[in-house]
């Protein structure tokens, strides 16, 4: 059995070297290589190369585990023990815009669990990582869900959907409810950093649907590590399988789960 510490640090590492090459190529990112995968859908080199580089160290690291990444440059190996999960870069379109909210997030999952969390902010130099048991952190420093006891002192973060619209009606009247309750909600753009700020206690809450296990995978572990509480939109603990989350401190994150059985109905 590998030492789960030893393989944070190695991963976070890693994480960090491909967010080094991030940073660069945005300094002279040409807009002529963007490519659009789907609807609003949009990917660069970068992600891609981000991905490869990735991938590459990783394979040597632990070379029984499969791969589920973003941009499938690897075979995608889903059902193994052991599983990375990538998003090489997690808010591709704040990068393309030059917004500086994006990210690089790596996870390790054991049938289908994180024992392995790394989300690695590029523009501040942050670093977010927990392993099973072992606590979350930011550059190296311990951190925490929030306390705070009340949705009228709460800050909520969300994504909107950017293709699938069928639940748009559902998703206002939710947003319609909460906005009126809460200090405000935020939309970054990258679940994973999301998710992060959520460990970290700059956000009392992050909700979304219709998302990835690479958008999420490495976040969700943080918040679990960091002392919070996380559900699935239809209120279990299947996170990945159902794509959506409801996760942070665990006052406001019960809170938040009530409004969505009410007010989100499919």
């Amino acid at each position: 059995m590998f030492n789960l510490s030893q393989l944070t640090n190695q991963v976070c590492t890693i994480a960090k070297e491909a967010g080094s090459f991030i940073r660069e190529e945005r300094l002279n990112f040409d807009s002529s290589k963007i490519e659009q995968k789907g609807l609003h859908d949009l990917v660069s080199y970068v992600d891609k190369s981000s991905e490869k580089l990735i991938v590459q160290q990783l394979q040597q690291v632990l070379p029984e585990a499969g791969f589920i990444t973003e941009e499938k440059t690897v075979q995608q190996q889903k059902g193994a023990i052991y599983e990375w999960v990538i998003d090489p870069l997690d808010g591709t379109t704040n990068f393309i815009h030059d917004i500086p909210a994006y990210c690089v997030s790596i996870a390790l999952t054991r049938q289908r669990m994180p024992i392995i969390g790394v989300v690695y902010e590029v523009n501040r130099d942050e670093c977010y990582y927990a392993y099973e048991q072992g606590g979350a952190f930011l550059n190296d420093e311990a951190i925490h869900v929030t306390e705070t006891s009340t949705l009228a002192n709460s800050l909520l973060a969300t994504g909107f959907p950017f293709y699938k619209f069928e639940y748009q009606d559902e998703y206002i009247n939710l947003l319609k409810y909460l906005m009126q309750q809460c200090r405000g909600i935020r939309r970054i753009g990258s679940a994973a950093l999301d998710l992060a700020y959520a460990a970290s206690g700059r956000f009392d809450c992050f909700f979304e649907y219709n998302l990835n296990d690479y958008d999420m995978a490495a976040g969700l572990l943080l918040v679990k590590e960091a002392g919070g509480e996380l559900f699935d939109f239809e209120c279990g603990k299947e996170m990945l399988d159902k794509r959506s989350v409801i996760a942070g401190n665990k006052v406001i994150t019960n809170l938040v789960k009530e409004a969505v059985q009410q007010y989100f109905i499919k």
